[in-house]
């Protein structure tokens, strides 16, 4: 179940980072030498791997390392 969460919540962060980037994107359009920013998968992915990651549970003596 924790990774189930996980997962949502990792969903919901990459969504809000998108959502972040449109606002910053829309705020800055009639901005002199403004260039537009992109959301891309492997910017998400490698925040994430260099961000948390998911508690790995270890079954033998039931707690979480």
């Amino acid at each position: 179940m924790i990774r189930s969460l996980y997962s949502a919540i990792t969903g919901l962060k990459n969504h809000q980072i998108s959502m972040d980037i449109i606002g910053n994107n829309i705020a800055n359009v009639n901005t002199p030498g403004f260039k537009r920013e992109r959301a891309s998968f492997s910017t998400m992915l490698g925040q994430e791997i260099r961000g948390t990651t998911a508690p790995v549970k270890d079954a033998s003596d039931n707690t979480i390392v």
